[in-house]
């Protein structure tokens, strides 16, 4: 009897899986940084009827909510890959904050050399 491959749905589970332990594992370096940033973790995960925060964390008087993002930098890196036409350019992350029926909050770009950029373990 020939050998039958997994399944779409086992090979699709298995992928959701991995991506959720790596973006655990993302998690937890983002913590580990932010304590030795000199901030207080209140809370991981925190979960509200609506969404999901990854991090909730203190430092003085700032409370921070944090969503960790392990995939932006490989998508980021593989787009001037995909477009020569975009050669060794600087990198720019975005976040647009949107809390309806308010206007968009925008929070400014921080931007890297793509050549400074570097993140260990797998991506997510």
């Amino acid at each position: 009897m020939a050998e039958t491959n997994a399944s779409p749905t086992t090979e699709a589970s298995s992928e959701h899986v991995a991506a959720f332990q790596t973006g655990l594992s993302a998690e937890t370096r983002a913590a580990a940084f932010l304590t030795a940033e000199g901030h207080r973790i209140l809370a991981k995960r925190f979960r509200t009827p609506r969404c999901e925060i990854d991090i909730v964390a203190k430092r003085r008087n700032l409370l921070a909510f944090v969503a960790v993002k392990a995939r932006i930098i490989d998508a980021a890196q593989a787009r001037p890959a995909a477009h020569p036409e975009h050669v060794d350019p600087e990198l720019g992350f975005d976040v647009i904050l949107i809390a309806p029926p308010h206007l968009p909050r925008h929070s400014g770009i921080q931007r890297e050399h793509t050549n400074t950029l570097s993140h260990p373990g797998p991506s997510r």
